[in-house]
């Protein structure tokens, strides 16, 4: 089948303002994948060609979102893949990278990389990659370099370790450990991503203020400082050095971690990191008001580690933006009574494209082509897609975002697409709006005037395995 999407705007390569950045084409898809972006008309119609007019809005490549817990198999009360990806699509994005360590069991050998995608494939909405992952418990075994191995054999898109955990069934890595699965990732060629936050100092704080009866969400925010974050991407940059292994420090929420991931890359390590909505939003005035539902880790901090955020997206010092999407049982989870037992985690993956377009780039601290490359071309590159996605070209996948630039839209937990739905969002008018998400050529997300939404079926999606061998 060919499919012709008419009369729409696609970015530019240039690096001018909004309404310099952006020119009509013309998409030509065939099967799942795009024939050309050309002028309009420049292409003679076919007979049996399809025509749809998207009625002058922007389309951008769909967005990845690489870093997702939908805590499927084991903890479906929080998440499944189905409402996961169901979410996915209602944001206009089209390939999710599933952690490894929120399901059960975890992904850690290729039996239980298997075992997963006998339940995750039939209900996956959009495009979807693994995480594979190596904690404590999963080291304790004779074989798990041969479980590593099997693991990167089988396509995953990246190694996760915890220098700081929470769960006992993937228990978090010493810097010794963490040294050797660095050495075995960079000989088999795949990047490692990294918690990022000293143990030792922050279960230190944990303890002390527990001890002294403190229980609020600045009490929760004081047990985990800048400080633990810079002292382990300090560690990171040092074991980088000296195996020369691709280390990516996910969700950064720390200025000075920044800096320092920021002078790796000068210095010519390959370590990089991710940052979050909820950290380039959010600070810890905001989670003194909002309490659990803000709770995160590592935890949102000050203003001007936020600015110093919103410029490393901008400038480059970001390699990707990512949500953690990790929804908590709502109400039960977020109000437990206590701060320290209430979940740590929110749902974002819908809100992903949505803020990012409106908060970077209508209101000018992202160009459009900086927007693109954060969601789309650098996250295809890390994972090893980027021959087949993140791209807006020929002969990649026909995974397309179309928005509505003039519409608005104020976000609304019970509006949303996934499991739980609370968000420390609510409330915010955010500038564009999602109308179509298209997936390898096929509509998987629609929103018709008045609102009447159309969803494709579960089961559409499909696993995408890393291709490409890990680079700078």
């Amino acid at each position: 089948m060919r499919t012709r999407l008419v009369n729409l705007r696609v970015p530019t390569d240039g690096q001018a303002g909004k309404g310099q950045d952006t020119v009509p084409a013309d998409i030509l898809i065939e099967g799942e994948k795009i024939a050309g972006v050309t002028p309009p008309g420049e292409r003679p119609v076919e007979a049996d060609e399809q025509r749809t007019d998207l009625q002058g809005q922007l389309v951008l490549p769909g967005a990845i979102d690489g870093h997702v817990h939908f805590d499927d198999p084991g903890f479906t009360h929080r998440e499944t893949f189905e409402t996961g990806t169901r979410s996915a699509a209602a944001g206009g994005v089209t390939c999710v990278v599933d952690m490894p360590c929120t399901s059960l069991p975890p992904v850690t050998s290729r039996a239980n990389l298997e075992a997963k995608l006998a339940v995750i494939e039939p209900r996956a909405h959009v495009d979807f990659m693994l995480w594979g992952g190596v904690s404590a418990n999963a080291m304790e075994q004779a074989d798990w370099i041969a479980n590593l191995e099997d693991v990167v054999s089988e396509g995953v898109g990246a190694i996760k370790v915890y220098m700081l955990s929470g769960m006992d069934t993937f228990r978090d890595l010493d810097t010794a450990r963490i040294e050797a699965v660095l050495r075995e990732t960079c000989r088999l060629g795949v990047p490692v991503g990294v918690h990022a936050e000293d143990r030792r100092l922050v279960l230190g704080l944990t303890e002390q203020l527990i001890a002294l009866g403190r229980n609020t969400p600045l009490d929760y925010a004081a047990s985990r400082p800048a400080a633990g974050e810079v002292s382990a991407v300090s560690t990171l940059g040092d074991l980088c050095r000296r195996t020369g292994a691709r280390v990516h420090v996910v969700h950064v929420g720390a200025g000075e971690a920044l800096d320092l991931i920021a002078s790796a890359r000068d210095e010519g390590l390959p370590l990089s990191g991710e940052t979050c909505p909820h950290f380039l939003e959010f600070t810890q005035e905001d989670l003194a008001s909002q309490g659990a539902i803000l709770k995160t880790a590592p935890v949102v901090k000050t203003a001007a580690d936020r600015e110093r955020l919103w410029l490393g997206v901008a400038n480059g010092d970001i390699q990707h933006v990512a949500t953690d999407h990790a929804a908590g049982e709502w109400p039960a989870e977020k109000h437990t009574g206590s701060i320290w037992t209430d979940y740590g985690g929110v749902p974002g993956v819908e809100l992903l494209l949505p803020y990012l377009y409106s908060e970077g780039y209508r209101k000018g601290r992202l160009t459009l082509g900086r927007l693109v490359e954060l969601i789309s071309t650098a996250p295809a590159t890390f994972f090893g897609i980027d021959s087949r996605k993140g791209r807006l070209a020929p002969g990649y996948d026909a995974d397309l975002t179309v928005i509505d630039e003039d519409g608005s839209w104020t976000v609304k937990a019970k509006d949303m697409h996934n499991l739980n739905r609370y968000t420390p969002m609510e409330g915010r008018t955010l500038a564009g709006r999602v109308t179509s998400t298209f997936v390898r050529g096929t509509l998987v997300f629609g929103l018709g005037s008045g609102g009447a939404e159309f969803l494709g079926p579960a089961g559409f999606g499909q696993r995408v395995k890393r291709e490409t061998r890990v680079t700078p």
